[in-house]
């Protein structure tokens, strides 16, 4: 069988490497371009082609970064004849003459239990919403967002210490193992997809930097919850004032205290903390308190919140907006 592999991110990178240890190496990978990374804006090749560069073996898979998806894309898809096209976190809404180019049609790995969770961002809403479960589904792609005829799918459970990042990476190793089982039924013709229901949808939108923005009022489960959707990017964070600079504060680790006679948006450190070593530092939510374990100053390096005590002991007391 030739396929084709659209795919980007490290969620797309895991699966095709487990498809292609399994004997499905595709003829082509489509991935989005590279990218200018961090403060020197380096330029960076996306985890899917860095997972091909870095295998010397790969070296007959073709990569493709079209910045567009035109004709002429369509041309050089057409020049495969895949059987079939597979897409994982591609990043980009690719047009029906192209989803109908291969034989088999294209088929989608998407990171929820659809019709739950319809669009880019199904794992940090899973975690944002404080589902128990989640999964993969392995659907037909037509037209429209995640809409098509259901394949396969698999269930998975979110732990109370999953992050996007964690939940991710489980999530892609057990739609590259679903994926290995399915698709032989699927192109021989013993699988039957079933369509979705449709009134049952639920949608996500693409999480941009301002998500991360800490609103104090909620309830301290609700903003832990968001330090781990939003983990590794764009986290959880607020502004302190220090030495009359406001100044960005990402907050990485974080659990729950029942702890409330404070002011909302208060800098505090627990009752039990008699000494520094043991030092809790919390801040008071809309319901309960936010217990931060590990966080990163704008420009500084990650630390354990007692470490950042040492230097910021004037910050208790502070209130945050």
């Amino acid at each position: 069988m030739k396929y084709i592999f659209f795919g980007t991110p490290e969620f797309a990178a895991i699966v095709l490497e487990k498809l292609t240890a399994a004997g499905l190496e595709p003829e082509a990978v489509i991935c989005n371009p590279d990218e200018p990374i961090g403060r020197k804006k380096i330029l960076t090749p996306p985890p899917a082609k860095s997972l091909i560069m870095k295998h010397e073996t790969w070296n007959k898979i073709r990569i493709l970064q079209p910045r567009n998806l035109n004709s002429s894309f369509k041309f050089q898809v057409s020049s495969f004849n895949p059987d079939l096209a597979i897409i994982a976190a591609y990043g980009k809404m690719i047009p029906k003459e192209i989803l109908d180019i291969p034989k088999f049609g294209t088929i989608n790995i998407h990171g929820s239990l659809l019709p739950k969770y319809r669009g880019a961002s199904p794992i940090q809403y899973a975690i944002l919403d404080g589902d128990k479960e989640t999964g993969i589904t392995i659907m037909k792609v037509d037209e429209k967002m995640d809409h098509g005829e259901i394949i396969s799918n698999v269930k998975t459970q979110i732990s109370k210490s999953d992050t996007f990042e964690s939940l991710s990476q489980k999530l892609a190793i057990c739609g590259a193992e679903l994926l290995i089982k399915t698709i032989p039924d699927y192109i021989a013709g013993k699988i039957k997809p079933i369509g979705q229901n449709h009134s049952e949808a639920t949608y996500t939108k693409i999480i941009k930097k301002e998500d991360g923005k800490i609103d104090w009022q909620k309830s301290a489960e609700k903003i832990e919850r968001m330090t781990r959707a939003f983990f590794p990017w764009p986290t959880a964070w607020t502004y302190v004032k220090l030495k009359a600079q406001s100044l960005k504060l990402k907050i990485l680790e974080a659990e729950i205290s029942n702890e409330n006679n404070y002011q909302i948006g208060e800098i505090f450190v627990s009752k039990h903390s008699n000494i520094l070593q043991n030092v809790r530092m919390l801040v008071k939510c809309g319901k309960d308190s936010l217990v931060i374990k590990k966080l990163q100053l704008e420009g500084g390096k990650v630390l354990l919140a007692k470490e950042f005590l040492n230097g910021h002991r004037d910050l208790i007391g502070n209130i945050l907006k």
